[in-house]
């Protein structure tokens, strides 16, 4: 009876989150507007932020308790998660129409934190410095893409922008942390219950952490990035993917180090091989015509599915 009453959280869990992500789209789109700022950049900033924010409690509380595996490998997971599933799944839905911007900036610099995350792991463990260099890492990564969005911000959005009303701003604004508050409460929900699950069965800590922790954090991600697919807001699709790995790398891991040092197994280092492997192959994909097809979406889902039976044949 309890495994019943926990898969019918984990239903009432997806429910908040689909609601949640509805009402951040809604929001970010009316900010994005009134700001000037372009969906890319509020994808890679406020969105990306907010739909991280499970996998930070999840790696905050893992590291506090001395959990190095799930506080890890929850981060990594989740990064492959959001390429490998979550990006094929929003493709497959409506084929995702790339930024020039995004191609030349934005996913070079997930690929180079990806490259530097592997060499912070090289001798078994993230430390207070490395823990700090992370986080002003991310402070700088935050300012610089503001930046950037304020040079490229078309005219027609500046011009969109002037037409909206103040209340339409305020309302928006409660949207978005409504969203927010709906996407974390229903991903702890649906998290807590899934892991409670899998326990149930037997699963180690670090396959937890690559699978069960991993999916379900990146759970706003997926709903926010489907919902933004599915309503043609392709830049906050992709945005909130880039800025959601460039986040979980730098912050959560950052933070994470700094209240409590994480400990790195050697098994780690090849899913974190894996993950740049997913990273890299966005580039040739990106650049084929500025798009992510529906076939290209496919092949990013069955990449995921070979993960995963790695992981079960690992296991």
């Amino acid at each position: 009876m309890e495994i019943i009453f926990n898969f019918l959280l984990v239903g009432a869990g997806l429910t908040m989150l689909y609601f949640g992500a509805e009402w951040l789209v809604k929001g970010s789109i009316t900010i994005s507007n009134k700001l000037g700022v372009s969906q890319l950049v509020i994808g890679l900033t406020v969105v990306a932020f907010g739909t991280s924010t499970p996998e930070l409690a999840v790696s905050v509380s893992s590291a506090m308790q001395g959990l190095s595996d799930v506080a890890l490998g929850n981060v990594v997971g989740s990064n492959i998660v959001n390429i490998g599933a979550i990006l094929g799944v929003s493709a497959i839905i409506s084929t995702i129409i790339v930024s020039k911007s995004a191609i030349r900036k934005q996913v070079p610099i997930m690929i180079g934190i990806s490259f530097l995350l592997l060499a912070i792991i090289l001798d078994g463990k993230i430390d207070l410095i490395d823990g700090v260099l992370l986080v002003v890492g991310i402070i700088v990564f935050t300012w610089y893409s503001y930046r950037s969005s304020k040079k490229d911000t078309d005219i027609e959005e500046i011009l969109v922008s002037k037409t909206l009303q103040k209340n339409v701003f305020s309302k928006s604004i409660v949207f978005m942390i409504a969203g927010l508050l709906l996407l974390t409460g229903g991903s702890f929900l649906t998290v807590d219950n899934a892991v409670i699950i899998g326990a149930s069965f037997g699963i180690s800590e670090l396959f937890m952490g690559l699978t069960i922790v991993a999916i379900g954090t990146s759970l706003p991600e997926l709903i926010t990035s489907v919902v933004a697919a599915r309503k043609g807001h392709a830049d906050l699709s992709v945005g909130n993917i880039v800025g959601s790995n460039i986040f979980n790398i730098m912050a959560i891991l950052g933070i994470s180090s700094l209240i409590s040092g994480i400990t790195v197994s050697e098994k780690v280092l090849v899913d974190v091989g894996i993950m740049l492997a997913f990273s890299l192959v966005l580039i040739p994909i990106m650049r084929s015509g500025f798009v992510i097809s529906r076939k290209e979406g496919v092949f990013l889902i069955a990449g995921y599915i070979g993960y995963v039976m790695f992981l079960l044949y690992r296991q």
